[in-house]
């Protein structure tokens, strides 16, 4: 295969599979009309690296423990759903309050908190490390020498392609974000939606799978 159609495949596959709305980009997204643009940037940042542990994982080998090992699959699983569900109560309990101006400037959910949120959210998440095992050999070339280091080439680049389609969803629900902190009955019921689509998130992390 020549080079530019190999990385055309990989590149579609890789922006195909980061606009999917999956756990992580919703996370995001209710991170970000919760607050504003820059504790959305930090989830997201927090949720890539998260990613990096997960590539790192899988180029060392540790992914396919999660993908052999029903017991470890469902303590990281369930760890995670929990998580998920701390954070959708906290949500559902806070009934608009987090888009008001003063809550915008008092809150104690700054970057650094939701940086280290998105990094627990895509870290207890199993599916994701047996996603990159699963993603990433079928990419690899003899011919290209290590297949480690192509391994952790490919989840970087996978990576990158996430950081661009995570911050333009962030910015485009920043401005959305930015309108209901003017709706405050609208910001109450956004809060309760949010905080349910965390729930379902950790129902559906819960009730997951490994694929065989």
């Amino acid at each position: 295969m020549d080079d530019w159609a190999y990385w055309l495949m990989f590149f579609s596959a890789a922006l195909a599979l980061n606009l999917s709305p999956g756990p992580d980009l919703l996370f995001i997204l209710s991170r970000t009309l919760a607050h504003d643009t820059r504790v959305g940037l930090a989830s997201a940042a927090g949720v890539c690296s998260g990613a990096l542990v997960h590539v790192l994982a899988a180029t060392l080998g540790l992914s396919a423990l999660l993908a052999s090992s029903s017991t470890a699959f469902n303590a990281v699983k369930y760890l995670g759903a929990a998580y998920l569900l701390y954070l959708g109560v906290q949500t559902l309990c806070s009934a608009g309050q987090h888009f008001t101006p003063r809550a915008a400037l008092d809150t104690p959910r700054g970057a650094w908190r939701a940086y280290r949120e998105g990094i627990l959210v895509d870290v207890l998440n199993p599916k994701v490390a047996i996603f990159f095992m699963a993603f990433l050999p079928p990419f690899i070339r003899p011919e290209q020498g290590s297949a480690t280091l192509q391994l952790l080439t490919l989840g970087l680049l996978v990576i990158a392609v996430a950081m661009l389609v995570e911050g333009s969803f962030v910015l485009l629900a920043g401005r959305a974000s930015a309108f209901f902190r003017q709706q405050p009955r609208v910001a109450a019921w956004l809060d309760r939606l949010l905080g349910t689509v965390l729930l379902g998130l950790a129902a559906r992390l819960a009730l997951s799978e490994p694929a065989p």
